[in-house]
């Protein structure tokens, strides 16, 4: 009974790494947008069997980042406007959850932590550093979430990390424009410090809010260039 255990425990532990794998590779762009994702193929680059791979494929296709399609077998599907703007619904939504939260469980050592970060932001704010930024206004955005300690909204979130990673590639150099984003980041940790929650939500969902527009107007930029 306890080999059987075992076993099971293997099986998907398989399935859900095979899983994240091809989501990541997705998301990312390393399997390109009309990709066939060809089981005899990428069971070989992924050393499964082509049964874990399935199920897998059968969960991306949920997450409708892979169709069916007649004749064609599994492609890689496009993301729309409309996926974009969900995404950034979900992820925005959770977000304003836990903001009460953040204000509730800030100490010192965050808000240290939230300026040293700041100060790697401005260097590359101002040498218009679009690579470092995308990291480091993740790594801004992320201390801020933590600080709630919310940890069933927190895994809620970090499974929308992949897109948002995605969609920050696509948007960052826009938001390096838009010197008032940094601001913005700036002004929440004042508003941390003086413990002001509706200052603090309003600026959050504004901020946000523009993200998700800037993004959807970068994405809609690069169809119509293609058209």
């Amino acid at each position: 009974m306890k080999a059987e255990v075992e076993q099971v425990k293997a099986s998907k532990a398989i399935r859900e790494q095979a899983y994240e794998t091809l989501k990541h590779a997705i998301i990312m762009g390393e399997i390109p947008v009309g990709t066939r994702i060809i089981e005899t193929q990428y069971s070989k680059k992924l050393h499964i069997s082509r049964t874990p791979l399935r199920e897998a494929l059968r969960r991306l296709e949920q997450d409708g980042l892979v169709e069916y399609r007649e004749r064609k077998g599994v492609t890689v599907s496009a993301f729309t406007l409309e996926d974009i703007e969900e995404i950034f619904m979900i992820r925005n939504a959770l977000m304003m959850l836990i903001v009460p939260s953040i204000v509730e469980n800030v100490n010192d050592e965050h808000i240290e932590k939230l300026r040293e970060i700041l100060l790697r932001m401005d260097v590359s704010q101002n040498n218009q550093d679009v690579k470092a930024l995308a990291v480091q206004n993740r790594e801004f955005h992320r201390t801020l979430e933590h600080i709630s300690d919310k940890k069933r909204i927190l895994r809620a979130i970090d499974s929308q990390e992949d897109y948002i990673i995605r969609f920050s590639e696509v948007t960052i150099a826009s938001i390096v424009r838009r010197s008032n984003a940094h601001e913005e980041h700036h002004h929440m940790v004042n508003l941390l410090i003086e413990r002001d929650v509706d200052g603090l939500s309003g600026l959050i969902k504004q901020h946000l809010e523009e993200s998700k527009e800037t993004c959807l107007q970068a994405v809609q930029e690069r169809k119509n260039s293609k058209e």
